[in-house]
């Protein structure tokens, strides 16, 4: 089974997370990014632990 989630639920033109058992996938086309459970594991807890925060957008441009 494999869950979806997208970067921008206000659109289907987004990229997208895309998490099975093997592997998780991030982006979109060739813009993608692929990483191992274990890989995504330690980014998980690097944000529970409040080692990863929120990136303020550069002046200018609003978040989408």
């Amino acid at each position: 089974m494999i869950k979806v989630v997208s970067l921008c639920p206000a659109c289907s033109q987004c990229p997208v997370v895309e998490i099975d058992e093997h592997e998780i996938r991030i982006g979109e086309g060739r813009n993608r990014v692929r990483l191992s459970p274990a890989e995504w594991n330690i980014l998980v807890q690097s944000i529970k632990l409040g080692e990863l925060d929120e990136v303020k957008a550069p002046e200018g441009r609003e978040a989408s």
